[in-house]
């Protein structure tokens, strides 16, 4: 019995049902495109299993890059592994295919929300080490820059809140 509670991941569970926010809210464009000033800023690794991006953009970005989805992207498509959208870089368009379990920030600035996962895979891999991957500070100036702010959510505010509430 107590070999069957060490299997029951709720952290697993609760990354996997926050990912779906992703998939939904990318389904929702599909559907009905961004509206009103809703845009997403997605940041992934690019070295994670199942990213599919061109060379040079992995060599720029040798750890994570972040995608903007707002007002020139093309093609955008959904299922329950990976997304895919055709994005412009210097007037080149390209096609990325980014798995789910790559994102590890997902925001829309328009509303201050964000998500921040930490990458998933089906199997734990013990080979990568995310905790290796630099966060590039041009990036970051970038996004501060353009006044990108949003609100990281994670479990510990939900669970401090829930507490005060009782």
């Amino acid at each position: 019995m107590s070999n069957e509670v060490e299997n029951f991941r709720y952290d697993k569970m609760v990354e996997k049902a926050l990912r779906s926010v992703v998939k939904n809210s990318l389904e929702e464009v599909i559907k009905d495109g961004l509206t009103e000033e809703h845009h997403f800023y997605i940041t992934f690794h690019t070295s994670f299993p199942g990213v599919k991006i061109p060379k040079y953009l992995t060599e720029r970005y040798p750890g994570e890059m972040t995608i903007v989805l707002q007002h020139q992207f093309y093609d955008l498509t959904v299922n329950d592994k990976k997304f895919s959208v055709m994005l412009s870089f210097n007037n080149v368009p390209e096609k990325l295919e980014i798995p789910l379990e790559s994102i590890t920030i997902f925001a829309d600035p328009s509303v201050n929300f964000a998500l921040q996962f930490q990458p998933l895979l089906e199997e734990d891999d013990d080979d990568y080490d995310y905790e290796d991957v630099d966060h590039d500070d041009e990036d970051e100036l970038e996004a501060d820059e353009k006044g990108i702010k949003g609100e990281v959510i994670s479990l510990d505010s939900f669970r401090s809140k829930k507490k005060d509430e009782e």
